[in-house]
């Protein structure tokens, strides 16, 4: 079975959201939004509700923020019973936690395994990675470390907040992440098995990254990308 995950460096789109449903290879594939890490905030349950019908999407909704006497199903069986699952932006290192103490993590390796196809914008592209910066904690960005399903570094908003590149560069020269990828807010790479793809963007302007350390300097490689409509 073929493992995928498709990640954008930011916001939400109907765009990314209806590409990331051709993924599943089915015609109306069943795609659940995980918004953890912002706290199941109302506003952004309605976006994603808004966003998919412009998607042509039919949607669903897993919050953590539940009871027992409110679901009756468990996360498991309705995680792996998705064709898709979307994690929202918002705070990375309470998401992990959250996750973690429900055994969400383990639920997600499975999807992955299963070839249900994981995405995911700011916070939700770069829970799949080994690690990354994250403005999670107060003060500055900083490292996480994330599920590791992709062995990679990562930085979101590569474009859009000036600190996430020179320290996404300082972390990677000084050894401290791996090689890995960084996505503008309006660009997103599909992982098929640890291997880049496809690379997509909503503007020309909009570009991913392959990022790396050689002979003690930083490498920054524009990758190849297509536009979607």
């Amino acid at each position: 079975m073929t493992r995928k995950i498709f990640i954008t460096g930011g916001r939400m789109s109907p765009v990314f959201i209806r590409y990331m449903a051709s993924l599943t290879g089915k015609s109306q594939p069943k795609i659940c939004y995980l918004p953890t890490a912002s706290a199941d905030d109302p506003s952004r349950i309605n976006e994603w509700y808004r966003q998919c019908i412009v998607a042509g999407v039919t949607p669903f909704v897993q919050p953590m923020f539940i009871s027992s006497y409110t679901q009756k199903q468990s996360f498991e069986e309705v995680l792996l019973g998705m064709d898709g699952i979307y994690v929202s932006g918002g705070n990375t290192l309470n998401m992990l936690a959250i996750w973690k103490a429900h055994g969400i993590d383990t639920i997600l390796q499975q999807a992955w395994n299963k070839g249900i196809v994981l995405a995911g914008g700011s916070a939700g592209g770069l829970c799949w990675f080994e690690h990354g910066t994250t403005d999670s904690r107060p003060k500055e960005i900083t490292r996480i470390d994330c599920l590791g399903f992709i062995k990679a570094s990562h930085c979101p908003h590569y474009d859009s907040e000036e600190s996430r590149r020179p320290r996404f560069h300082a972390y990677i020269q000084s050894k401290e992440f791996k090689a890995g990828y960084a996505c503008d807010d309006d660009a997103g790479i599909f992982f098929e098995d640890n291997q880049v793809s496809k690379v997509v963007a909503l503007r020309k302007e909009s570009n991913a990254y392959y990022v790396y350390e050689k002979d003690g300097r930083v490498v920054e490689e524009v990758l190849s990308k297509e536009l979607l409509a």
